[in-house]
């Protein structure tokens, strides 16, 4: 059994749990100090995580139930990297194949990524993981990437966290090596962000108008901040406060954002554990029909998940029990991030029931895949 403490208004609360890493996934030893990049005071009434009824939603199932693939991506170790994880995966299908980015963790909680690429998810198993130890900028933490093409500089992004948020550019996805220099999008760390438990889990997505960075920072709250799409990756402004929950694992990390072709609504995952879900990792999910908001809670808690254990059947044994940090296979590679709701298929991170989670960093996280039943 784990002990962990979670502050909640103020006051420190013992939470007990069995086979479940408590901690985020921005637990790295010291690697160096990442270069700070700078919330601003969160707005008056941010929007709460409450719970609603259950609505049928345009372009989106009326009714979620997934079967899983067994592991299809698992830690392969070399003779400079003993690793004991993958995870935090991003995935693009461009020019016939899959392009896969994932955090790696070696023995020790050395953390890093790693790139794979195969043509068929068949062929996931045998494909090579190519760690980014060696391209420049990336030989210290990075975790956490999202992957896209920006259309307005035809260029490929990854974004990713190294302490902040951070992005590099490549002419194309299918080379670990050819990434630029890593740059921060904020100078410096914003008026805020450290003072309400810092930050992690970074997302892109962009409307005909702006670029919007949504983040979480394990503390119950969901934020967000702004540019004009012609100054993306500059001129980001002060984040704000887009939703809060007093329980911080019912709004936790691991957000994404995704435009549902055929109309006007946006569908938003993240990542919680609480009671319903015996404190396993589970998806809660919240629709829009604008990147501003506000957001419709459509799957509140384990007993109704976006993906939990509750609606989750395997493909033989069952080989996890938390339904963790992932990536929706897009209809796209583009940075609408859109999905085709008649065919979800989710990337996700799990680890065998019964692992022993006190050392977070020690966790063997697998990848495996979701298909809508």
């Amino acid at each position: 059994m784990a002990e962990a403490r979670v502050l909640l208004g103020g006051k420190s609360l013992v939470v007990f749990s069995v086979g479940i890493a408590l901690a985020s996934c921005l637990r790295p030893p010291a690697q160096g100090s990442p270069r700070t990049a700078s919330v601003a005071p969160a707005p008056a009434q941010p929007q709460s995580a409450v719970a609603a009824k259950r609505v049928s939603v345009p372009g989106l199932p009326a009714s979620f139930a997934w079967t899983s693939s067994p592991p299809l991506l698992v830690p392969v170790s070399d003779t400079s990297h003993d690793l004991v994880a993958i995870k935090d995966p991003t995935v693009v299908r461009f020019d016939g194949r899959w392009h896969v980015y994932a955090t790696s963790v070696a023995r020790g909680g050395i953390y890093g990524m790693v790139y794979t690429s195969f043509a068929d998810w068949a062929e996931a198993p045998k494909a090579p993981l190519r760690p980014m130890s060696k391209t420049p900028g990336f030989d210290t933490y990075v975790a956490a990437p999202q992957l896209f093409y920006f259309t307005p500089h035809k260029q490929w992004y990854l974004v990713f966290q190294s302490g902040p948020p951070m992005f590099s550019t490549a002419d194309a996805p299918g080379d670990p090596t050819k990434w630029a220099l890593p740059q921060p999008f904020y100078p410096k760390t914003p008026a805020g962000i450290e003072e309400s438990g810092g930050w992690l889990d970074f997302w892109v997505i962009c409307d005909a108008q702006f670029c919007h960075l949504f983040f979480s920072n394990d503390h119950g709250r969901w934020y967000k901040s702004k540019t004009p799409i012609d100054k993306f990756p500059r001129g980001f402004g002060a984040p704000v406060v887009v939703m809060e929950d007093a329980e911080a694992g019912r709004l936790f990390e691991a957000c994404n954002v995704y435009k549902i072709e055929g109309g006007n609504k946006y569908l938003a995952l993240i990542e919680a554990f609480d009671k319903s879900s015996s404190y396993r990792r589970y998806f809660r999910s919240w629709t829009a029909e604008s990147l501003e908001g506000p957001w419709t809670v459509l799957h509140d808690d384990a007993s109704f998940p976006f993906a939990g254990k509750q609606n989750v059947t395997f493909e033989g044994a069952a080989w996890s029990d938390d339904i963790s940090h992932g990536e929706m296979l897009r209809a796209g590679y583009d940075e609408t991030m859109a999905i085709d709701g008649a065919r979800l298929q989710y990337v996700y991170q799990g680890f065998p029931p019964g692992t022993n989670t006190s050392d977070y960093n020690a966790i063997p996280w697998r990848l495996g895949l979701l298909t809508l039943k």
